[in-house]
């Protein structure tokens, strides 16, 4: 596992990628959720994962609560790795954190991104879906974290382990609720959307709106599941990100296996 600077987590790295890809988490996620993509993603890909303040090897830091503070950290923090060709992926909070660091990079003239893929999230200028559970009650939030799925039922067990990792998980909530879309010309990269064919959270329609944010193509694709069907469907998904990305880095083939 190497990393530049701590918010990177590369547990694969290359000499010479054709393309970084940058996965940002979800709400509550740390960089270990993408620890498997690596070896299902093309050998000259490489994966890098995106490790938030307050979790995991950052646990003792102090989350971020709005995507305008976090943003511009992130981006600076791997500028280093933007040296070649680059997407970004990010499921439901990350999905922004994703979509805000391509329009970050753009300002800053780092090179623009080649695709940017989103994941269990309504384009972004449209309000969020509630219900609202940053301030809610613990038990509230523990039920709802346990119907939504996503958060690992051994966490939301353990009542001292869910009480050490409660302020982070509201501090993503915050990051996540309190998101306001400010209209900047659209992005240049074509523009994946995945999404679930039950997610509550984020209808077909508002998946299939991400259109407005390119001038370059919007593919939308749904999969059986809710909210975090990515988990679920990770094998059928990845050969798809693959071709994707293989498409904008000029390659050929499918994705590995």
């Amino acid at each position: 596992m190497t990393s530049v600077s701590g918010w990177d987590v590369r547990w694969k790295t290359l000499d010479e990628p054709r393309m970084r890809l940058f996965c940002v988490p979800h709400a509550g996620g740390g960089a270990s959720a993408y620890r498997s993509w690596a070896p299902l993603l093309a050998p000259d890909i490489e994966v890098v994962a995106i490790r938030l303040p307050g979790r995991e090897l950052r646990f003792g830091e102090t989350p971020y609560t709005s995507a305008d503070d976090l943003v511009p950290e992130l981006v600076r923090a791997v500028s280093p790795l933007l040296d070649r060709p680059h997407a970004w992926f990010g499921h439901s909070m990350g999905a922004i954190i994703a979509f805000e660091s391509c329009r970050w990079i753009r300002r800053a003239g780092l090179g623009a991104p080649v695709r940017l893929l989103v994941s269990g999230r309504s384009a972004p200028h449209l309000p969020p879906r509630g219900p609202f559970v940053r301030e809610a009650p613990t038990p509230e939030l523990t039920r709802w974290l346990r119907e939504t799925g996503g958060t690992p039922p051994e966490l939301l067990d353990d009542p001292e382990l869910f009480e050490a990792l409660l302020p982070m998980l509201r501090a993503d909530m915050t990051v996540a609720e309190t998101y306001r879309y400010r209209p900047e010309p659209p992005l240049d990269c074509p523009v994946s959307v995945f999404g679930g064919s039950d997610d509550d959270h984020a209808t077909a329609g508002e998946m299939r709106r991400w259109s407005r944010h390119t001038t370059a193509e919007c593919r939308v694709r749904l999969y059986e599941g809710g909210h975090f069907f990515i988990h679920e469907m990770t094998e059928q998904i990845l050969p798809v990100i693959g071709e994707d990305l293989l498409e904008v880095s000029g390659g050929a083939g499918p994705a590995g296996r």
